[in-house]
């Protein structure tokens, strides 16, 4: 396993992270799920990313219990705030103040630690002021409830708002959490330039594009059964729009690729990800143990840029790059 500095921190995390967002509390069984970080900190992860709104507080819940006697100095707990939790009130969801303060108690307590390595606000919050936000943050910062923060699927003009108060405030704002895949990168043109230029890493989510370029869905084919296509509770939606002919035949073409690095698909796709100077960690979800054990394969793989090339050829128009999209990541709203 590799390691990388999170930012302009002096703080490192493993390439590959373990998140359990769609699986612990809900898809997958608490036995499955330890079992899938136990296999994760026997690849060497010692990162993990989980929020309060997984499960609807379920997932830290068991996160927390499976990670239960590991040195707590060795690991990188990650979490996040912003979605309704708990009964769903109006003041469960967002980043006011009176939200921020409680959901870290919360999570601490379901993580089972006295802090978390990076507490990220999970998305922008447009009916709280950002000031109010952020001094909450540095606050949860000096009580040594969180080492850093960071921020998911924040646009360029909000991060740079965002790391200017946590300037002033001297507090370190450190990450992003967007989505990124060969597929899907929209963060290239506006958030990344920015990140660098402001010392903030991503933390990107989905590097196989919920499962597609493992290429596992074929063209024309039934959806596997088991599969995160099949699933109702949520994975079905988040994959649907890569589950076109066209996009699942270019995938099936990258499999040449992959083999002449001797990698899987999905392998592949996360090592595609980390080739980005920017990118701190792919987080990776696992329902099977030797999933986990698999995807840490990508780990250290150097992609070379006549390769890169090839796949950027042959996804060519099926690749979304409109930077807007991470605007729309940010709720209108933050009604429950």
């Amino acid at each position: 396993m590799q390691f990388r500095y999170l930012g302009n921190s002096g703080f490192k995390i493993s390439e590959i992270t373990y998140g359990n967002w769609l699986t612990h509390g809900s898809q997958i069984e608490n036995d499955i799920a330890s079992s899938c970080v136990r296999a994760a900190l026997d690849a060497g992860i010692t990162t993990f990313d989980t929020a309060d709104v997984y499960a609807n507080t379920a997932a830290e819940t068991v996160l927390g219990a499976a990670l239960k006697g590991e040195r707590r100095q060795s690991l990188e707990i990650l979490t996040k705030v912003f979605g309704p939790t708990g009964p769903k009130g109006h003041n469960d969801v967002g980043l006011s103040r009176k939200h921020i303060m409680e959901s870290i108690d919360g999570s601490l307590s379901r993580l089972q630690t006295d802090y978390v390595d990076l507490y990220q606000a999970h998305r922008f919050d447009v009916e709280t002021p950002l000031e109010e936000t952020m001094q909450a943050f540095a606050d949860i910062v000096r009580q040594g409830k969180a080492l850093y923060i960071g921020v998911s699927e924040w646009t360029s003009d909000q991060l740079r708002a965002g790391a200017a108060l946590a300037k002033e405030l001297n507090v370190q704002l450190i990450s992003n959490q967007p989505e990124y895949s060969a597929l899907w990168r929209v963060i290239e043109a506006e958030v990344v330039p920015t990140s660098v230029e402001l010392g903030i890493s991503q933390i990107v989510w989905s590097p196989v594009a919920q499962g597609v370029l493992s290429g596992k869905y074929l063209p024309g084919a039934a959806l596997p059964e088991g599969s995160r296509a099949t699933d109702r509770r949520g994975g079905a939606d988040a994959v649907s729009r890569w589950l076109t002919e066209d996009v699942l035949t270019r995938v099936q073409e990258l499999r040449p690729i992959a083999a002449e690095l001797d990698l899987t698909p999905a392998q592949l796709a996360v090592a595609w990800v980390l080739q980005n100077d920017n990118v701190a960690t792919a987080i990776i979800g696992a329902s099977r143990p030797e999933q986990v054990t698999e995807n840490v394969k990508a780990s250290g793989v150097v992609i070379p840029a006549e390769l890169l090339a090839r796949i950027d050829g042959i996804l060519g128009d099926v690749i979304e790059r409109d930077p807007a999209h991470t605007a729309e990541r940010s709720p209108k709203t933050r009604e429950a």
